[in-house]
C-alpha cells in the first residue's frame, strides 16, 4: 500500500518491502537492496535510497573499501521503523559519516550474503524458502547463545533447517568451543523456554577461508562428528551456496547443502 511522507515523497510498495528486509537485515548496501527490492537498475536503486535517504527513512554512512574508496551503506531510521512498526535495530552510526573499517557491519552484510542467496536466489529443483529468522537475544535461557540466523528450506526430501553462523575470524577459538556445547546442550533439550525450530537441525559455519574453516572444524570434531557443515566464502562465491562445498566435522568429502531429489536423505 502506498503512502505520504509528510514531505511529498509518496511511499511505494517496494519501498515498504525495502524497509521491512532492512529491520530483519540491520544494513544492507546498494547491491543487497537491489536484490530485496527488486530493482533491476543500478540507476533506479541508487535514486531511490537517495530520495528515502532524504525523506528521513534511512540513515546512510560509507565504508572504506579495499581499493581506497567508499561504498554507501543504509540504516533504518527512527522514522522508518515507526513506519513499519518494527523496533529501531541495526548499526547507529552517525549521518553520512566515512568508517575506515567495522566489523559489526562487515559481519553483518555476510550474513545479509547467505540471507538474499536463500529467499531471493536460484534454489536448487523441489526447493523452496520457508522462514528467515534474526537473532537479538539468546535462543534459550541459560544459553549464552544467539546465532547469525536460522533459515527453513522445503525440500523434495523434507524440511532442512539450520542455524547459520558466520566467522570472520574475528573469534578465539575458545569461544567457539563455548558455542559447539551450546548447540549440542540446546539440540538434546529441545525448545524448551526457546521459540519454536524445527529438528533435527544443522549448524551452517562459514568462513573467509578454508584454512580457518580447518581450524574450527578441528574444535568441533573433538566434541561431535554431527549437526555442524561447513564452508569457505571463497568457496561458495566461486561455486555458490548450493554446490558440493561443504565439509561435516569429520572426513573430508565436500557435500552439497541439499540432497540432489534422486539421493536419499542425509544424515544431518
Amino acid at each position: 500500500m502506498a503512502g505520504n511522507n509528510g514531505k511529498g515523497m509518496v511511499i511505494q510498495k517496494r519501498d515498504l518491502d525495502l524497509l521491512q528486509e532492512l529491520s530483519v537485515m540491520r544494513v544492507l548496501d546498494r547491491e543487497q537492496a537491489k536484490i530485496v527490492a527488486g530493482f533491476g537498475s543500478t540507476t533506479r536503486v541508487n535514486a531511490r535510497l537517495l530520495a528515502l535517504t532524504r525523506a528521513g527513512l534511512l540513515r546512510r554512512f560509507f565504508l572504506g573499501t579495499t581499493a581506497g574508496g567508499t561504498k554507501a551503506l543504509y540504516a533504518l531510521s527512527a522514522k522508518g521503523a515507526q513506519l513499519i512498526e518494527v523496533p529501531l535495530r541495526g548499526p547507529q552510526r552517525r549521518k553520512d559519516e566515512i568508517l575506515a573499517a567495522d566489523f559489526f557491519v562487515q559481519h553483518q552484510l555476510t550474513v545479509n550474503g547467505i540471507y538474499c542467496a536463500l529467499k531471493f536466489g536460484t534454489l536448487p529443483p523441489g526447493v523452496t524458502f520457508a522462514r528467515w529468522l534474526s537473532f537479538f537475544a539468546p535462543i534459550a535461557e541459560g544459553l549464552r547463545l544467539i546465532p547469525d540466523g536460522y533459515a527453513e528450506l522445503q525440500t523434495p526430501s523434507g524440511m532442512v533447517a539450520a542455524f547459520l553462523e558466520v566467522d570472520l575470524g574475528h573469534e578465539h577459538l575458545p569461544v567457539w568451543r563455548k558455542k559447539v556445547d551450546s548447540y549440542l546442550q540446546f539440540a538434546m533439550t529441545g525448545n524448551v523456554g526457546a521459540g519454536t525450530f524445527h529438528r533435527p537441525f544443522r549448524v551452517l559455519v562459514v568462513a573467509p577461508t578454508d584454512r580457518r574453516v580447518l581450524s574450527i572444524r578441528k574444535v568441533v570434531a573433538e566434541k561431535t562428528p554431527k549437526i555442524f557443515w561447513f564452508a569457505s566464502l571463497d568457496v561458495i562465491t566461486r561455486d555458490g551456496l548450493f554446490a558440493s562445498a561443504w565439509l561435516r566435522p569429520r572426513g573430508e568429502e565436500r557435500l552439497p547443502l541439499i540432497p540432489f531429489i534422486n539421493q536419499p536423505r542425509e544424515i544431518q
